[in-house]
């Protein structure tokens, strides 16, 4: 059974689509059959691993999700795109709970192959983000060290929780990562231990520093694992990447 991880947070800026390219290269680097599905209308999870977006996002076209997938430079890694079509996000953003149903039955329907199925989401709490989290067998909260990592973290929580509870026993918390990492600040370390001591073991050991190397990567079209292999930024997705695969 594949595992579909949703890689959610209402706030911008803190690495959600950077963690979905490293993490799904990673693991299809590690030998693990792996997609990833661009879900923000931005498609920045497009763009940024080398493809253009599609003129009609897959989830709402009337055919089956494999004639959608697209292969990347990674073997083992396919994609499926995100579309800037402004039908194509009112539709996904606007649908009642019947058109979510349908999506996600969709997106299940299709995926089934793979042994990771990877969902980055929009900066936001509205219905995509819900639509991916019904999807989604666990969610991972990428938090930037900042003065404001937990600013609205409590509603995202909040829209978890009410997920788990409309669909019991379908969705886990799988962790939350820790990004632009900066051990010279004495905010990082504040930032980390609270949300190690309120989290607990639900926070990766692995935390992502600030690395030129990761901003960098999307602009070529490539992971920072493809694109700077010796990088410190590289060294934590692929500790992450273990990480992901010991939890397993």
């Amino acid at each position: 059974m594949s595992r579909t991880l949703c890689v959610a947070n209402q706030k911008g800026g803190v690495g959600k689509t950077t963690t979905s390219i490293n993490l799904a290269t990673g693991l299809a680097m590690a030998g693990q059959k792996t997609l990833l599905v661009d879900m923000d209308p931005q498609c920045n999870a497009t763009s940024g691993i080398g493809c253009q977006p599609v003129d009609r996002h897959p989830m709402v076209v009337d055919q089956a999700i494999r004639h959608s997938v697209l292969p990347t430079s990674v073997s083992g890694l396919s994609l499926l795109p995100g579309s800037k079509s402004f039908r194509d996000v009112d539709m996904l953003a606007n649908g009642g709970s019947d058109e979510s149903r349908v999506l996600v039955e969709h997106l299940a329907s299709g995926t089934s192959q793979y042994d990771y199925v990877l969902i980055d989401c929009p900066p936001s709490l509205g219905h995509l983000t819900q639509t991916a989290l019904a999807a989604s067998n666990e969610v991972f909260m990428p938090i930037q060290c900042e003065y404001f990592a937990m600013e609205g973290l409590a509603q995202m929580i909040e829209l978890i929780r009410k997920v788990m509870l409309e669909r019991p026993g379908q969705l886990t918390f799988g962790g939350i990562l820790l990004t632009m990492y900066d051990e010279s600040l004495e905010l990082t370390a504040e930032v980390d231990d609270e949300v190690r001591e309120f989290f607990g073991e639900v926070v990766f050991d692995t935390v992502v520093p600030r690395d030129v190397n990761v901003t960098e990567a999307p602009s070529h079209g490539m992971s920072v694992i493809e694109y700077a292999p010796r990088s410190r930024g590289t060294r934590a997705y692929i500790e992450l990447c273990m990480e992901v695969l010991e939890r397993d």
